[in-house]
């Protein structure tokens, strides 16, 4: 049986790769927020209640292809301990959606690395100049590497590899990173490194003590209820797990 791969595409520069992918090798390609227009294979596009319409690609555009919108992430995303824990940007929301509501083998990130770093051309996404969404003080986005190393435990639980399809020298994502024509060609889930279960466990432990628990995924609504040192605590509990694993 063939492997279960969704590939998700963010807005960095180097989401206009995927214009030249052959992408029939993913089951679901999910492009977040304005990425639909770099890649023109998408087949979910997956975007906030705040995404402006006029950014929203129109009935010709959108044609046979699957539209997530809150109603459907927010309930996946609890699934996984909510958006507190996870971390309020849609990277992260689109991972966990992928991998609840697809249940895939593998899941590939490619334009969502997080650093911002414009190009010679002075652009810092695909489409220019735009807004880092994931840098803005957010008290669940504290450490973008320790969100990132929390969905990858997460899904190896469920039996799903996350890796990085960048190519470029800095990502805040921690996932290994993976070269599209191996990703390509790859019959067997890869076998790489998954943290320690002990350290895991702690990090879960600590957020169920915690309960930041938002059952409408509108976080920023209770913002004032939540503790910005203990929060931080769990983020050094899902660093440790990468930590772990290198010693293990």
């Amino acid at each position: 049986m063939a492997l279960n791969k969704v590939l998700i595409v963010g807005s960095a520069p180097d989401a206009l790769k995927t214009a030249d992918w052959d992408t029939s090798c993913f089951s679901h390609t999910i492009v977040i927020n304005n990425a639909w227009k770099a890649c023109p294979s998408w087949s979910c596009l997956i975007y906030p209640e705040d995404f402006p319409v006029d950014r929203r690609p129109g009935d010709e555009d959108s044609y046979g292809k699957r539209i997530v919108t809150a109603e459907e992430f927010v309930p996946v995303q609890n699934e996984f301990g909510g958006f507190v824990y996870a971390g309020g940007t849609m990277s992260f929301t689109a991972g966990y959606w992928a991998l609840g509501a697809l249940k895939p083998d593998v899941i590939a990130y490619i334009g969502c690395d997080m650093v911002y770093e414009a190009t010679p051309g002075g652009s810092t996404h695909f489409y220019g100049l735009g807004t880092a969404d994931p840098l803005r003080s957010d008290v669940t986005l504290q450490s973008l590497e320790a969100k990132s190393l929390r969905l990858q435990a997460l899904a190896h639980q469920k039996g799903c590899a996350v890796v990085n399809l960048s190519e470029r020298e800095k990502s805040r994502l921690c996932f290994p990173r993976m070269a599209f024509a191996s990703l390509e060609t790859m019959s067997q889930r890869p076998d790489i490194g998954t943290p320690l279960p002990c350290a895991v466990e702690s990090a879960l432990s600590a957020e169920s003590d915690l309960g930041y628990w938002v059952e409408s995924g509108r976080y920023w609504e209770e913002v004032g209820r939540f503790d910005k040192q203990k929060l931080r605590d769990i983020d050094d509990l899902w660093l440790a797990t990468a930590t772990e694993l290198a010693l293990a």
